[in-house]
């Protein structure tokens, strides 16, 4: 999967996929990239989620993050170029850095989700 998008129910909906499918015994691989890099880091506010319902958002977005950090078949990498980019480190639930064409390679003959 590669999550572009830096809306937080668009990050939601790619880490629910992610994590239910590693949750099912399917390798499930992942890569960050611009907009979605410096979301999955710091979450912003969802614009498409009533007030009321933020809190458990949020909170359930938070429980995503740390589910696909700890499956030890849900891996997350961050994109090299939007890295460098956005001037970020890498950190939970992201465990290391990849190119595009290395991503590619790694999930070769995978299903390609972009989120």
């Amino acid at each position: 999967m590669i999550l572009q998008s830096p809306e937080p129910e668009r990050l939601y909906t790619g880490l629910s996929l992610l994590v239910c499918a590693a949750s099912d015994g399917e390798p499930a691989r992942g890569l960050a990239t611009f907009g979605a890099l410096t979301a999955l880091l710091a979450p912003g506010e969802p614009t498409h989620v009533i007030a009321e319902e933020v809190p458990a958002f949020n909170a359930t977005l938070a429980a995503l993050r740390e589910t696909a950090a700890e499956l030890p078949d849900c891996r997350l990498w961050a994109c090299a170029a939007a890295l460098q980019a956005a001037g970020a480190t890498v950190a939970p639930p992201l465990e290391g850095v990849l190119s595009i064409p290395a991503f590619l390679r790694e999930t070769a003959g995978a299903r390609l989700v972009v989120v």
